[in-house]
């Protein structure tokens, strides 16, 4: 039987009801919302109109019309990025950062001269918090956190994060790629700017879909212009939202099955989810912990994480670890850096990155189960191979 533990790369399987959305979409009304006036069109055009409304009262944010659908976090952190800072700029980073933040940044370094300061962080990936305090200047202009380490599990303060950025007039970008599905999210409350996020993670929708939700007047600059359906009379593109940041016919699939993945997320209940896959979490670190020669990384036992664990095992390679599992076992996880080398340089694994295993809501306590023994075997094999 084939285990299936990557779901911080992308969520697998996914709903049966996000699957027949999809498929309704696309054998029954397939058209473009936005750009015609007949039926199939205007019935794209609401699924699109429901979804926002949808996204909007899921993070608490008060207007609609500001939810910008992208194709991707990456996607979404670039507009925003490139869309906000300008020449001279400040902006603060977290170690934790996925490289959908730093390499724009380092782009802007070079193109623009912008200024950046990295927020130290200690080795369970959790923000030195005093040291962000002193660390904005008259010229900060931004200050972006990821929500959830996708390489050690760490979830971060962004409420605290966000209050002091509201104390200092500095706009606050929150990259929600692994928890938005996982944990609450509340933009007003929590004194979030600008929240990016994607769907195919613990949204349980499909690839290619994601977005902003823009939570201020700060204007963000457009980053692609092309046709939107509206103002086609006018040479220059529509600065009103959500068509200054879309361009293009938007995936409207990816829409329809993200709106039900949502809906099966409430469905089922952030908080329950968080409780079943916190115990899994918990199932899967009792389980491998007193391995000889093992390492997991990230928060404390006891301490909530996302339902992810990344570790090592002494003198064997975490792409070594992958490849047995899944040639082996039938079991599939992520090794390496998971793009976030900053994340890694803190956690102290860098530059071999670690053996991620990741859990869903289609994760079983059999499936955990599996790759403990698994990994036992492995451990077991290895310290045989030192020994010959």
């Amino acid at each position: 039987m084939k285990v299936y533990l990557d779901n911080s790369a992308t969520s697998w399987p996914k709903p049966p009801a996000v699957v027949a959305a999809i498929s309704d979409y696309l054998t029954n009304y397939g058209a473009s919302p936005g750009r015609s006036g007949h039926e199939f069109s205007i019935k794209a055009a609401r699924e699109v109109f429901e979804t926002r409304e949808l996204i909007s009262d899921f993070f608490n944010l008060q207007n609609s019309e500001q939810v910008v659908f992208s194709a991707n976090a990456t996607h979404a952190l670039n507009i925003a990025i490139k869309g906000i800072l300008k020449k001279g700029d400040h902006v603060i980073i977290t170690h934790m950062e996925h490289n959908s933040v730093r390499r724009p940044l380092s782009f802007l370094q070079t193109s623009e001269s912008i200024e950046l300061s990295i927020i130290d962080c200690d080795l369970q990936g959790n923000i030195n918090i005093e040291q962000l305090k002193s660390s904005f200047k008259p010229n900060t202009k931004l200050v972006i956190s990821i929500h959830g380490s996708n390489a050690s599990g760490t979830i971060m303060p962004i409420g605290a994060i966000g209050e002091i950025c509201k104390s200092k007039g500095v706009l606050f970008l929150v990259d929600a790629a692994q928890t938005a599905g996982f944990v609450p999210i509340d933009m007003q409350q929590q004194n979030i700017d600008i929240l990016a996020f994607t769907g195919h993670k613990k949204l349980y929708g499909p690839p290619g879909i994601g977005g902003l939700c823009i939570n201020t007047k700060a204007k963000i600059e457009t980053l692609i212009h092309g046709g939107t359906g509206s103002k086609s009379e006018i040479d220059s593109h529509p600065e009103f939202y959500p068509d200054c940041l879309e361009a293009g016919t938007i995936n409207t699939v990816g829409v329809v099955g993200l709106k039900s993945g949502i809906q099966y997320v409430l469905g089922k209940g952030i908080e329950s989810i968080q409780t079943d896959l916190t115990r899994l979490t918990n199932l899967f670190i009792d389980g491998v912990k007193n391995i000889e020669g093992l390492t997991i990384y990230g928060p404390k036992q006891g301490e909530l994480r996302l339902p992810l664990v990344s570790l090592n095992i002494e003198n064997i390679t975490s792409s070594q670890i992958a490849t047995l599992l899944d040639k082996n076992y039938g079991i599939m996880v992520r090794a390496g850096l998971h793009c976030s080398p900053l994340a890694h340089k803190s956690i102290g694994s860098f530059p071999q990155g670690t053996v991620r295993f990741s859990f869903g809501c289609f994760t079983t306590d059999n499936h955990v189960k599996q790759a403990i023994t698994a990994l036992k075997e492995i451990a077991a094999n290895e310290k045989l191979r030192d020994k010959n």
